[in-house]
């Protein structure tokens, strides 16, 4: 991993890391996947957390353990996806809306984990250098991913909050390359939240009896 964590090149003054660049392109991938609902959404999101993984082990350790527990919530993705439940007409995830409840249950989740994180973070300071912002970025993600398993269209308004907060912290981080990725990842976001919105309503909408397909 020595190689990766080497600096690729300078853009803008930022050192841009090898690891840095390849993870986060194949998380925009992998984002760009799921738009499309491709099941293989999920290893190119696995492999973007191990790549990411070994950039940050060693120097973020916080950060680490959040790729590690992408890389969990994608093998559950893989498998909600492979199961088949919840497929639309076109062989795909079908999309839908939370219900108040599965967002009140995701909201609390989110809410506790990132207080819960945040504490532990600063309990042990090696874990992370800003435990709050931190805590926040690694709770949602594993929320976002969540959501995106079970097709809530809600998957793309939790990424949009993380986005908020990832793209200072990853330029204060020196991961530069993160940063201006997730610059792309809210252009991809507001695309991919319009597209599903979209879908979710369509799927929705009741058929007529004797109205053309």
């Amino acid at each position: 991993m020595n190689t990766l964590n080497s600096e690729a090149f300078t853009l803008f003054g930022q050192h841009i890391k090898w690891a840095d660049m390849i993870g986060n392109l194949f998380g925009l991938a992998a984002l760009a996947l799921g738009w499309r609902r491709s099941i293989w959404t999920w290893p190119v999101q696995f492999l973007a957390g191990l790549i990411l993984f070994g950039a940050f082990f060693g120097h973020l350790t916080g950060s680490a353990g959040k790729q590690a527990v992408v890389m969990v919530v994608a093998l559950y993705g893989w498998w909600q996806w492979q199961r088949g439940e919840g497929r639309g007409e076109d062989g795909h995830i079908a999309v839908r809306f939370a219900t108040w409840r599965e967002r009140a249950a995701m909201a609390a989740a989110a809410a506790a984990g990132t207080v819960a994180v945040a504490l532990l973070f600063t309990a042990y300071p090696k874990l992370s250098w800003d435990p709050w912002p931190d805590a926040y970025i690694f709770v949602g993600t594993v929320v976002a991913m969540y959501a995106q398993a079970r097709g809530m269209v809600e998957f793309w308004f939790a990424w949009l909050l993380v986005d908020l907060v990832g793209v200072p912290l990853n330029f204060a981080n020196g991961y530069a390359f993160s940063g201006f990725v997730y610059v792309i990842y809210g252009a991809l976001v507001l695309w991919g939240m319009r597209d599903w919105w979209l879908r979710s309503r369509k799927a929705a909408r009741p058929t007529l009896e004797g109205a053309p397909a």
